[in-house]
């Protein structure tokens, strides 16, 4: 469910054929806009969830050693072992384990696919620097094989919780969108539409009670994705209205810090509760 602004920067990341950069707080929904992308456009999602340390044997690809240490003791033992022919056969795309960034730009894939770099923020600045060669080729040079190029490049999501910043070269490479949390109509649409098991009450209540959180001072803001945790919990405890006990007892559905849950339960909870309510 895309606002304007976000739907305009995806029509223009499919037309210019730009990477999409979006940022924004955890939760918000980012993640779940390139599996909305993918499923829309009958495409494979191809996910690289990003992390300190990532480095091109599993980010790109690696070759299968046991393998290959096991054919080359077949070739030994029927007498077939000749150096260049086994280097041929060594270093083939039968022994090639394809990570998700040259998974995404195979020339090979018979489907179109969404490449999601999940968390580009997590990963170091060396990597960063490999990204920006390959989003601007759409292509992967391995040293036994040669220099592998998309047919068709993939159209990339990056996504950032700005944990840290990331360098201005690879932004500059693609279009840009930051994500709000959403306003209380849109975020009871995705409620509805992710659960709908929940009451109409309920999902009001709920949600309005999460933008009320979201205005306390608290060390890590619930996102879209706790609500939607939150609604399925009580469906699932069967609950047809707001509780606050209920509530009380669920709290670390979306407050994942023991300051934060210290800071809101008991009389605070109890009052947005009530708010909650009396507004629904």
């Amino acid at each position: 469910m895309a606002d304007q602004g976000l739907a305009i920067s995806l029509f223009l990341a499919l037309r210019l054929g730009r990477p999409l950069f979006l940022e924004g707080e955890a939760g918000v929904g980012k993640t779940s806009l390139a599996a909305a992308v993918a499923a829309a456009l009958d495409a494979d999602l191809i996910r690289l969830q990003c992390y300190e340390g990532l480095d091109i044997s599993h980010a790109v690809y690696e070759w299968d050693y046991a393998r290959q240490l096991l054919e080359l003791r077949i070739l030994d033992a029927s007498g077939e072992l000749r150096r260049d022919d086994a280097h041929r056969e060594l270093y083939s795309d039968m022994f090639l384990i394809k990570r998700p960034l040259l998974q995404a730009i195979d020339p090979g894939r018979s489907r179109p696919a969404v490449l999601l770099i999940d968390e580009i923020d997590r990963a170091d600045e060396e990597f960063e620097g490999y990204l920006l060669e390959l989003l601007a080729e759409f292509q992967v040079t391995i040293p036994e094989l040669g220099t592998v190029r998309a047919k068709e490049p993939p159209l990339v999501i990056l996504t950032s919780n700005r944990t840290r910043e990331v360098h201005d070269a690879l932004k500059r490479r693609c279009l840009y969108q930051w994500i709000e949390y959403p306003s209380f109509e849109k975020e009871l649409a995705i409620v509805r539409a992710r659960v709908p098991g929940a009451s109409v009450g309920l999902a009001e209540q709920m949600t309005r009670l999460v933008q009320s959180l979201r205005r306390q001072e608290l060390y890590k803001v619930p996102g879209v994705s706790e609500t939607i945790d939150w609604v399925t919990a009580l469906v699932a405890l069967d609950r047809q209205a707001l509780d606050p006990d209920v509530v009380n007892e669920t709290l670390g559905l979306v407050l994942k810090t023991k300051e934060d849950l210290e800071s809101v339960r008991g009389e605070t909870i109890n009052n947005l509760v009530s708010l909650a309510m009396a507004q629904a």
